[in-house]
């Protein structure tokens, strides 16, 4: 963080110097040759008369300090005299020499009347001349039998200093207040400042005790200092700004005003006001310096109100983005006079990162908002209306993606032109929202899902499924993020739609399958790819789904209707004749036929599936016992996970007897040992064979 300028206020020793340099010099002759030699020479003077009567009336009595009156004529006046140049000082052709003095000293009254028409040198010389005259009565000890009146007169000079003091505060604070600023004015102000250090020089000597700062510096230039920084805060404050009730953007326009106003401002100083002052009082850096402390101060106490979310922002971005930019400090109009780089921070350490905490909690309901839209959209105007997912690029769409994509964007692209600190928190912050967001989302669609049987399920759940898949790519690719455990959320959640998938199948398929081998099967005259329509109206849908999951999820549909089919084909049941065995091996091999090609059409690679169920149909149709024991070789040959249970129900199914049975199993035994299936593939292995087999 940036230090605070060092303090503009001269040592004594400086001001000295300074004050030496400037009597000395052809820039304050030519400043002050006029009325400030004038008036010194008139001083010296009076003093010197002065004194010259108190040596003649000695102790005599006094007469009352309010009657005594001076005035001070010249031959020309200081403003006819005066030739104002650009930088705040004076050039005059040739001095001027005093008159004498004629005339009455003016009284208190008077010379404030001089303060309130601003005629602040001449009542300066003569408020000069009473402060001198006290000094040297009471350095006579006239005061010595009357303290009173040295107090009353003390206090006077006093006031009437104090009222050049409030006069010099009130120019200052007029300067940016007027629509044009008076340059006469403000070269005179400089004028006075500098006759005021010259006149009491800063010794370092403390004042006297009570009410005697007789002689003492008025220290005027520190009081323009202290004038230039009220008066700013007082601009700043001035500033309009609506109440929160009143207009929901009242912080973004109080912004859009404060840059504006302050802008003008700052014009102003730079094209009028600085050609007013001497090079040395740097008046462009003192009102920078004196309106960022302002604007600092007012930042500090907006920041302490409750502030909602678009109101953090719109406070940290114009601190962070707009305030040293081009659009105000920055400035090229206001350039090179107002400079930005010794600055201090607007907002200390601590207040700036309890800005961004309290942003990045209010964001937090502002992002758990926008995913609950989501959601709510996703029932209200696809679910419940069984809108179908677009298909694009042969791929079931859903928005899901995109959408969470969005946000998180969104929100770290305004956090980010913040701060790369808020833009990395702000991204944790989403991410922790997704990963609530995710599983309260599986849960209401597999409570919708659940709930009925709408067409829209299978759709839907591969367009998720691509949705989830888009989702970690995006997050990877987009925003370089860790997704491993997002991914664990995500597999969790497609294991929970796959198997909701599965069971809606099942539901579709186990009324047929449980009619296969039936009596009503066998004589049905219906059409044999009943089973075969009644899978595809599920796993055409995977045909949409991002690879690799359709495929994984093809073959376990093949895999599942293969196996149930045989469960129900090995199922314990009566002896059939040899016409019925005729015709069960005919429709289970169409069956069959139909179902494995369907299947394979719609993308499943699982051809190895395509043999099991015309070999158990071949070995039920077979007549010749040898040609039952080649079924069975081939049986075990193509699936080797063959168990001695599996065939013994398949030769029950045949009609053959117990011993019958045990003979072919032995034969075949040699080829169940030894076998040459491919590791990995199960079929039979996740088949329960009947617990007993009967024999008709």
């Amino acid at each position: 963080m940036t230090s605070e300028p060092a303090s503009l206020t001269d040592s004594a020793g400086e001001e000295k110097m300074e004050v030496a340099s400037e009597l000395s010099s052809p820039t304050l002759h030519s400043m002050d040759n006029g009325f400030f030699e004038r008036g010194i020479k008139a001083m010296l003077s009076i003093r010197k008369s002065k004194r010259t009567l108190t040596k003649e009336k000695g102790k005599e009595g006094t007469r009352t300090w309010k009657g005594k009156r001076i005035s001070l004529r010249f031959s020309k006046s200081y403003e006819e005299n005066k030739t104002t140049i650009c930088n705040g000082t004076e050039e005059i052709g040739k001095k001027i020499e005093a008159e004498p003095i004629q005339g009455k000293p003016l009284s208190v009254m008077e010379i404030n009347e001089l303060i309130q028409k601003r005629q602040l040198l001449e009542a300066f010389a003569s408020i000069r001349y009473l402060e001198d005259e006290i000094i040297a009565e009471r350095d006579a000890e006239k005061y010595k039998d009357n303290p009173q009146e040295f107090v009353r007169k003390t206090r006077d000079v006093d006031l009437l200093y104090n009222s050049i003091t409030n006069a010099i505060q009130s120019i200052v604070e007029e300067t940016l207040e007027h629509p044009t600023v008076e340059d006469t004015m403000l070269t005179s102000l400089v004028t006075l400042i500098a006759r005021e250090e010259a006149a009491h020089p800063d010794t370092g000597h403390a004042a006297g005790p009570g009410l005697d700062l007789l002689g003492t510096p008025r220290k005027w230039k520190e009081k323009w200092r202290e004038a230039i920084n009220e008066s700013t805060r007082k601009r700043v404050l001035r500033v309009p700004m609506a109440l929160k009730e009143e207009e929901s953007s009242w912080l973004f326009r109080h912004l859009d005003f404060l840059q504006k106003h302050l802008m003008e401002d700052l014009l102003k100083i730079k094209l009028s006001v600085k050609k007013c002052y001497p090079e040395e009082y740097q008046v462009c850096d003192m009102y920078v310096e004196a309106f960022h402390k302002a604007i600092a101060s007012h930042l500090q106490d907006l920041s302490q109100r409750q502030l909602e979310f678009n109101e953090l922002y719109a406070l940290l971005n114009w601190v962070a983005n707009t305030y040293r930019s081009e659009l105000f400090l920055g400035h090229p109009d206001l350039k090179p006079e107002v400079k930005t780089e010794n600055l201090s921070l607007l907002l200390t350490p601590a207040q700036w990162d309890k800005l961004k905490n309290d942003y990045i909690a209010s964001a937090k309901g502002k992002i758990k908002i926008y995913f609950g839209n989501i959601l709510r959209l996703e029932v209200t105007e696809k679910w419940e209306k069984e809108v179908h997912p677009e298909v694009k690029e042969n791929l079931y769409h859903s928005s899901l993606s995109f959408d969470i994509q969005t946000i998180i964007g969104e929100y770290m692209k305004v956090s980010g032109a913040i701060s790369r600190s808020l833009e990395i928190k702000m991204l944790e912050l989403c991410l922790a929202e997704l990963h609530e967001f995710v599983p309260r989302f599986g849960e209401e669609f597999v409570a919708w899902s659940t709930a009925q049987d709408s067409p829209t399920f299978a759709p839907y759940f591969a367009a998720y499924i691509n949705s989830f898949h888009d989702l970690v790519s995006g997050l990877e690719t987009m925003f370089k993020v860790n997704t491993e455990e997002l991914q664990k959320i995500l597999a969790a959640l497609t294991r929970n739609f796959t198997n909701i998938f599965l069971t809606k199948l099942r539901t579709k398929t186990q009324p047929l399958l449980k009619k296969i081998l039936t009596k009503d099967w066998i004589l049905a005259t219906e059409r044999p790819d009943s089973l075969a329509l009644a899978v595809s109206q599920f796993s055409e849908h995977l045909q949409h789904m991002r690879e690799p999951m359709g495929q994984e999820l093809l073959q376990d549909v093949h895999k599942y209707v293969v196996r149930e089919y045989i469960v129900q084909v090995i199922k314990p049941r009566r002896k059939m004749n040899r016409e019925t065995r005729q015709q069960v091996s005919e429709k289970m091999n169409e069956e069959a036929g139909i179902l494995n090609n369907t299947l394979i059409d719609q993308g499943s690679d699982s051809s190895w599936l395509l043999p099991a169920i015309h070999h158990i149909a071949n070995i039920i149709g077979e007549d010749k016992k040898e040609k039952i024991k080649e079924h069975v070789k081939e049986l075990c040959q193509d699936y080797p996970d063959i168990r001695k249970e599996h065939i013994l129900a398949v030769l029950a199914r045949r009609g053959l007897g117990r011993t019958r049975r045990a003979a072919i199993f032995q034969q075949c035994y040699q080829a169940l040992e030894s076998p040459n299936g491919r590791e990995g593939r199960t079929l039979f292995a996740e088949i329960d064979a009947p617990a007993t087999i009967s024999c008709f």
